[in-house]
């Protein structure tokens, strides 16, 4: 058997932004397997991480030879069972060849698909609302941004008399009871809450539920009349493809009718709440988008003249960029935005794959502080890992929904959209260290700017931010 290549003389892919133009297509070996023995010196997750990154071009450039080589080796070495290297390089390895199968590379590759999929199926779960909100307890992954945006909506709506919130979350409103909780015992009189949620727009991104929102409306106003506070819940059919246009259009004429009405209007806060769902909307690097879904933005002239939510649109528009825009035009109390913060928007496969993997290491390196291996719990994480892994390498166009942007690139977007950011109180900051208290030792929390990020062992996690209009 010819001698394998030891991994210290593989020549490593560089970083593709360093060059644009060509991507050396290095062999990391000569012809032939390597050794059973061999494979140990492949353990390490930078060895794993190189491996994945040559196996992407050589999916990208179809060379077969090579990427058939890579898979087999990969297979061998990134066992699901393992430890967090190996189970985090068994699901980029499940999304590569998933991607292979996709693009018919070779028969050989298909057959390596299927058997990835056999062995490491992704099992999404269906929760109950009970499942979901203990589910999402386990870790401050969505705590964090629940108890900053929370602390962040009390101060901000100090003094009113309803407060309107208008929930675009990707997990359910399971920040909302906690709300409730703080706002009953702030107030002998509590202002009423009105909750607006945006419907039919990720019922198959993870984490899912399995019961409507019309069902969970009537549980979260129950919940709330046990808390005296009197509730309102509505359903907007609305989806993040085309910037949640219906929904903006609805809260539009709903301050419209604010504007025309006989009565005075109460004093009324509006709170938009983003968790981790705005990196849903097209952005930029989706370049196929037609332009009708972009003009879907634009409210009739007739009745938005003189508005400023009137947005002007252009075939490169960003339908993030309008969206903020949209939200500047009902002139909110405070916009919260938390998202995770990373870069998976790249075009270029193997710099979004190198992204990716020096992201998505940090749940599967949290997972063994807060559930036992073998457990349901474990397995429904890292399903839904697994799931965003598979969607961010394999899928292409509209299907590849998980185009998360770094926090810089935010800002950015909320100033251009004429909103300024406001720093988070102590008062804030010490709810959110205290929740931190409860979770492992990894866990940490930065200021940055005006912003606070969630960190695990030094490294950035999600970040929370509050907006205010300019």
């Amino acid at each position: 058997m010819t001698q394998f290549t030891p991994f210290h003389q593989i020549t490593p892919l560089p970083n593709p932004t360093m060059n644009k133009n060509q991507i050396p297509r290095t062999r990391p070996w000569p012809a032939g397997f390597p050794t059973s023995k061999a494979l140990t010196n492949f353990a390490d997750a930078n060895c794993m991480e190189q491996l994945l990154l040559h196996c992407a071009n050589a999916i990208q450039t179809n060379d077969v030879t090579l990427a058939q080589q890579i898979l087999w080796v990969l297979n061998n070495i990134a066992s699901p069972d393992g430890d967090s290297n190996q189970r985090l390089a068994s699901s980029f390895l499940r999304a590569l060849t998933a991607r292979a199968a996709q693009t018919g590379t070779c028969k050989m590759l298909v057959a390596v698909a299927d058997h990835a999929r056999t062995n490491i199926s992704i099992d999404t779960h269906k929760f109950s609302v009970i499942e979901l909100a203990n589910f999402v307890d386990l870790t401050p992954w969505h705590r964090f941004g629940f108890t900053a945006a929370n602390a962040a909506i009390l101060e901000a709506t100090e003094g009113f008399s309803v407060i309107h919130i208008v929930d675009l979350s990707l997990t359910h409103c399971m920040q909302i009871p906690t709300l409730i909780d703080a706002i009953a015992s702030r107030h002998e009189v509590p202002p009423l809450i009105k909750l607006t949620v945006a419907d039919a727009t990720f019922r198959d991104i993870p984490p899912m539920l399995d019961l409507s929102y019309d069902e969970l409306g009537a549980k979260l106003v129950n919940f709330a009349r046990s808390r005296n506070v009197v509730m309102e819940f509505r359903v907007v059919s609305s989806t993040y493809q085309d910037g949640f246009a219906d929904l903006i259009e609805q809260l539009r004429v709903q301050q419209q009718h604010f504007v025309y009405a006989v009565e005075p209007r109460p004093c009324e806060a509006l709170v938009i709440n983003c968790h981790m769902m705005l990196h849903y909307i097209p952005d930029e690097t989706l370049h196929a988008m037609p332009e009708t879904d972009l003009t879907s933005l634009l409210y009739d002239s007739s009745s938005a003249a003189g508005s400023s939510s009137a947005i002007s649109v252009t075939s490169t528009s960003s339908l993030r960029s309008l969206f903020l825009k949209s939200l500047r035009g009902l002139d909110p109390t405070v916009v919260i935005l938390v998202d995770e913060d990373a870069d998976l928007t790249s075009n270029n496969l193997v710099c979004r794959l190198r992204s990716a993997f020096n992201y998505l290491w940090i749940p599967y390196d949290t997972v063994d502080t807060f559930l036992p291996r073998g457990s349901k719990q474990r397995q429904w994480y890292e399903a839904d890992i697994c799931w965003k892994i598979e969607n961010v390498i394999a899928q292409e166009g509209v299907q590849r929904v998980e185009r998360v942007e770094p926090k810089n690139r935010w800002e950015q977007r909320m100033k251009n959209a004429n909103f300024q950011g406001v720093a988070f109180s102590e008062d804030s900051v010490g709810e959110v260290k205290g929740m931190l208290d409860e979770h492992a030792a990894g866990w940490g929390l930065k200021r940055e700017d005006e912003h606070i990020v969630l960190t695990w062992k030094g490294h950035n996690v999600v970040f929370a931010s509050a907006w205010l209009p300019v």
